[in-house]
């Protein structure tokens, strides 16, 4: 089983920028897929970025393409969003999620065993 937990959430002005990290516990964070999902009020969970296992492949949705990056680093357990030229549709509580054997790249949520409990961004206009 693993454990995830989002921090780095928060208020920001259209046009600015956050860093979201996703702290893993548990099992070996490397053998492990992630992924990063939103959830904006009254809306379906949506996908946002994946990562493989070593980092070298990575997707996201084409609304955040050129804004957003998705990376991790294994040696210290933990998953990151980066999150520039933000804009109020960004608006959403942000979850991460893992799935083990990550060498392909998962878009779907029922693809994911482990999630986290969110972190609220709210981008401001």
């Amino acid at each position: 089983q693993v454990q995830l937990v989002e921090s780095g959430g928060g208020l920001v002005q259209a046009g600015g920028s956050l860093r979201l990290s996703c702290a893993a516990s548990g099992r070996t964070f490397s053998n492990y897929g992630m992924g990063w999902f939103r959830q904006a009020p009254g809306k379906e969970r949506e996908f946002v970025a994946v990562i493989n296992w070593r980092g070298d492949r990575t997707a996201a949705t084409n609304s955040v393409k050129g804004r957003f990056t998705i990376s991790r680093d294994n040696a210290k357990n933990t998953l990151y969003l980066q999150m520039n030229s933000l804009k109020s549709e960004d608006t959403a509580v942000y979850y991460c999620a893992a799935r083990p054997g990550g060498s392909n790249l998962y878009t779907a949520r029922a693809s994911y065993d482990y999630w986290g409990q969110g972190t609220q961004v709210t981008v401001s206009s």
